[in-house]
């Protein structure tokens, strides 16, 4: 149903309201250091093609469609009350964290450890929102490419790029972020 690829393309729009002010700011920022491989920037390449341009082709032309299938539509309205949530956690966890953001991992000269708001359960929420987005995605974009790339790759990037982000915030924050690691849970709240 068209309704579910639009409620996608919605979702992706919102995220880039979300998120264009505070990249603008962000380029203002002295960096302290910066730790990006070869590695990060396929992945997130690659991440670009699962989350744009497989769903633009998919959107736009019939040259997929070879791959399209067609679930329940309950399957579709679960997408939609999922890539609500993920948006409303991205949008959180950016209001939460402000220029402390980066897409890749960087250091400010002022950077801060952020434990408050969504960060005070969670240590990091932008991958939840994600998470929530890929599994949404093959919901709400019914083609076994558009909808499940993403998802494919995002797990890549996330077993990767999370031990390189831990490693490089306890070096930064030291015991500070090793208590921090305890009582919260990566990208879901500890439970007891």
């Amino acid at each position: 149903m068209k309704v579910f690829e639009i409620a996608f393309w919605i979702a992706i729009v919102v995220e880039m309201i979300i998120r264009a002010p505070l990249n603008k700011k962000r380029k203002l920022e002295k960096m302290s250091e910066r730790r990006v491989t070869t590695q990060e920037k396929i992945l997130l390449f690659l991440l670009l093609v699962g989350m744009f341009v497989l769903p633009i082709i998919y959107s736009s032309s019939d040259w997929l469609s070879f791959a399209d299938y067609t679930p329940p539509v309950w399957a579709g309205w679960l997408g939609v009350l999922l890539i609500t949530a993920a948006v409303f956690v991205f949008w959180r966890s950016h209001a939460d964290l402000g220029l402390n953001w980066s897409p890749s991992l960087e250091i400010r000269e002022k950077h801060e450890l952020i434990t408050h708001g969504i960060y005070k359960a969670i240590r990091h929420p932008m991958y939840a929102s994600q998470w929530l987005w890929v599994i949404a995605q093959p919901l709400l974009l019914q083609n076994w490419l558009a909808g499940f790339a993403n998802l494919i790759i995002f797990a890549l990037f996330y077993f990767l790029r999370v031990q390189a982000e831990e490693k490089m915030m306890q070096e930064l924050f030291g015991d500070e972020y090793r208590d921090y690691m305890k009582k919260t849970g990566a990208v879901f709240p500890k439970i007891g």
